[in-house]
C-alpha cells in the first residue's frame, strides 16, 4: 500500500567494459606521438650539434631547442614518415643497409605557415642541407644543418682576406670566431695540453673519433711542418707559448689555392678567404643567362626552383627542350657560414640555401655534454655552465 512512497530505483546501466592494459597503453602512446608530432612540426623541435663548425657559439654535444614559429612552420612534403625518426631508423640496419624511416610514394606541395619574420643577417639558422638532392631525399627529409646566416635575398656577399662584406660594407664578426693556424713543431702534443688551453679542434691521431687525441705534425704551410688547429687568436697565442711549439702562423687560402669551393667552375678561382662578389637571388629577380651566371645559378635553376625537365649544356639552359636567355627566380636564397671559418662545410662549398629549406631559429641550449675527454666521468662531462644559454 505504501509502495508509491518508495523511491523508484534508477534503471541500472550496464557497466562499461574496461579497456585492456595493452589497448590503453597503445592509445596513450598514439596520443603522445600525435602530440609530439604536432609540437615538433609547428612549434619547437630539439636538435643536437654533431660537428664543430659553429664553435665557439655551439659546441659538439650541445642540444638545442629550435623555434619553428619564428620563420613559419612548413607543411609536410613527405606525409608517410615514422615519428621521431629522420631519414633512417636510429642506426638499425637490414642486410648491412640502413632502413628508411619514410616513404616518398606520396609527395605533397609544401607551404609555409605565417611566421613572425624571415631570417636575418647574423643569426644562426637551422635548415635542410641543399645538396642532399644528390641522395634523392625530399626537401623535408634532407639532413639538418645549423650555420650563421650572413646574406639574405638581394644582398651581395663577398669575402676579402677572411673579412665578410655585405653590399660592399664589412660586417661584425661573431664573438670568439675561429680560424685555422699551423702550429710548427716536430713532435706531437698530448691532448691534455690542448684541453687545458680550451682547444678541441685540431689534427689528431684519430680524426674520425669523437674524442680528441694527441695532436700530430702531419701538415705543412709556408715551408713549415706541424699540425693544423682551429681556434681563436687568443688561444693560438697561448699555444705558441708552449716550450715545444716553434711558432703558430695563421693560415690564409689565396685565390686559386682552395679546393671544393663554389661554384666549382673554371671561370672562378675563389677560395674560402677570398670569395665573391656573389648576388643572392630574391623572388622576382631576373638575370641574363651569361656563361658566368649559368655557372653561378645553373644548379639553382635545375635543382631548387621546382622546374621540370631542366638541362644545362655548354653554359646554356634548356627548360622542356627550349633554350632560355633569362630567368626569373621563384623564391629567395640565403648564404650560410659556420663560425669555425676554416672547418665548416657551408655555402662557400655548396652555394645557396633556398627559402623553402629554412627550418627554424635556434633558441637555447637545454643539455650539453663534453665529448673531448674520454677519461672524464659522466658528471664531469656535463657542461652545466652552457645549459639554458641563449643562442646568439
Amino acid at each position: 500500500m505504501l509502495d508509491f512512497l518508495k523511491r523508484k530505483k534508477k534503471e541500472e546501466k550496464p557497466e562499461k567494459k574496461k579497456k585492456g592494459f595493452f589497448r590503453e597503453l597503445f592509445n596513450d602512446i598514439l596520443f603522445a606521438l600525435i602530440a609530439v608530432t604536432i609540437i615538433r612540426g609547428l612549434f619547437v623541435e630539439a636538435f643536437a650539434i654533431p660537428t664543430g663548425s659553429m664553435e665557439n657559439s655551439m659546441l659538439i654535444g650541445d642540444h638545442l631547442f629550435v623555434s619553428k614559429f619564428h620563420y613559419g612552420a612548413r607543411t609536410p612534403k613527405t606525409p608517410i614518415q615514422f615519428p621521431l625518426a629522420h631519414q633512417t631508423f636510429w642506426g638499425i640496419k637490414l642486410f648491412g643497409k640502413e632502413i628508411p624511416s619514410y616513404s616518398d610514394i606520396i609527395q605533397l606541395p609544401q607551404y609555409r605557415l605565417p611566421g613572425l619574420r624571415k631570417p636575418r643577417r647574423g643569426e644562426p639558422v637551422v635548415f635542410n642541407y641543399p645538396p642532399d638532392y644528390e641522395k634523392g631525399f625530399p626537401v623535408d627529409m634532407k639532413t639538418f644543418y645549423v650555420k650563421r646566416c650572413m646574406a639574405v635575398p638581394g644582398d651581395t656577399f663577398e669575402v676579402r682576406n677572411k673579412q665578410i662584406y655585405i653590399n660592399g660594407k664589412p660586417v661584425d664578426n661573431p664573438p670568439n670566431m675561429m680560424t685555422s693556424y699551423l702550429a710548427a713543431t716536430e713532435r706531437g702534443v698530448h691532448a691534455r695540453y690542448m684541453r687545458e688551453l680550451g682547444i678541441t679542434d685540431y689534427q689528431d691521431t684519430n680524426p674520425f673519433d669523437t674524442y680528441a687525441t694527441s695532436a700530430v705534425p702531419n701538415s705543412a704551410y709556408n715551408g713549415k711542418v706541424g699540425f693544423e688547429v682551429n681556434t681563436t687568436p687568443e688561444k693560438a697565442a697561448a699555444l705558441e707559448k708552449l716550450p715545444f711549439i716553434d711558432s703558430v702562423e695563421e693560415i690564409v687560402y689565396e685565390l686559386g689555392e682552395d679546393r671544393g669551393i663554389y661554384p666549382g667552375d673554371p671561370l672562378f678561382n675563389w677560395s674560402r678567404d677570398f670569395f665573391g662578389p656573389l648576388v643572392m637571388p630574391e623572388k622576382g629577380m631576373t638575370i641574363e643567362l651569361t656563361k658566368e651566371n649559368v655557372a653561378l645559378y645553373g644548379e639553382v635553376i635545375r635543382e631548387y626552383e621546382h622546374n621540370d625537365n631542366v638541362n644545362i649544356k655548354d653554359y646554356e639552359v634548356f627548360i622542356d627542350g627550349k633554350k632560355i636567355d633569362s630567368y626569373t627566380f621563384k623564391q629567395g636564397y640565403y648564404f650560410m657560414i659556420g663560425d669555425n671559418r676554416h672547418n665548416s662545410l657551408d655555402s662557400r662549398s655548396w652555394g645557396f640555401v633556398p627559402y623553402d629549406h629554412i627550418v627554424g631559429k635556434p633558441l637555447f641550449i637545454f643539455w650539453s655534454v663534453d665529448r673531448t675527454n674520454p677519461d672524464a666521468g659522466f658528471f664531469e662531462r656535463l657542461r652545466f655552465n652552457r645549459m639554458f644559454d641563449l643562442i646568439k
